[in-house]
């Protein structure tokens, strides 16, 4: 392991949206890392978590020379501002471009978890009405990616940034979704722009390792029946 690698750790476990979060940030700077894995799927915290996220006792924690910032979109800026020297910027330099962005994340994980939990089982709920919500969601950030993307391929433009982040680290339970529930939500028919975005974008260098397939995502909600982000921010 190189020592940079060695100065960067991600806490985490693969199937967290808000792990995949952190480690597509990271990947975008091209900064190297090690992946410590945790078993809070398994009702497992480890003592490096709990001694790193003493308050939340939550994955992700990114430790940067031993030092940890907690919660994933906290993660993400600070991701951004230390390594600011190395291209692309993740967040809008523009205040208020900025402020935008910041909305619509704290919205997807406002109204996407829920809704997710419920269509995979592991919350009880009416399926039915998550389906409805979660689409509706994305029928609303379909618009909101017209607005902001100005026509370009990412909600940052030209270039991947702070919401595609936030919102591409969902994909993959979506996509497993549809598979899992039977329904359609990044369909082509019902969100056109945003089911280009995320197709463009798992194929990006920074996202394709960081999301794998649907199937594997399935395969996870089969075994494990806990939700998604027990221990995850």
């Amino acid at each position: 392991m190189s020592a940079e690698a060695s100065a960067v750790r991600v806490i985490g476990l693969w199937p967290s949206p808000f792990v995949i979060r952190v480690l597509i940030a990271l990947k975008l700077k091209g900064i190297e890392y090690e992946f410590v894995e945790e078993e809070v799927h398994l009702g497992k915290k480890s003592e490096l978590l709990l001694r790193s996220n003493p308050v939340h006792k939550k994955i992700p924690v990114l430790l940067h020379h031993g030092k940890p910032i907690s919660e994933s979109l906290v993660i993400v800026q600070y991701v951004d501002e230390a390594w600011s020297s190395a291209a692309p910027a993740i967040l809008p330099a523009d205040p208020y471009t900025r402020a935008v962005h910041r909305f619509w994340a704290q919205y997807i994980d406002d109204k996407l978890p829920p809704a997710i939990r419920t269509l995979r089982g592991s919350d009880d709920g009416d399926k039915e009405q998550a389906a409805g919500q979660l689409s509706a969601a994305l029928q609303l950030l379909e618009a909101a990616f017209v607005e902001l993307s100005q026509g370009k391929s990412y909600f940052g433009g030209d270039g991947v940034g702070y919401l595609d982040i936030a919102l591409v680290s969902y994909v993959g339970w979506v996509r497993a979704l549809e598979k899992i529930a039977g329904v359609a939500l990044l369909d082509q028919a019902k969100v056109p722009n945003l089911a280009a975005w995320a197709g463009r974008l798992c194929a990006h260098a920074a996202v394709a390792d960081a999301i794998p397939d649907a199937d594997k995502f399935v395969e996870f909600s089969v075994k494990f029946s806990k939700p998604m982000n027990t221990g995850a921010k």
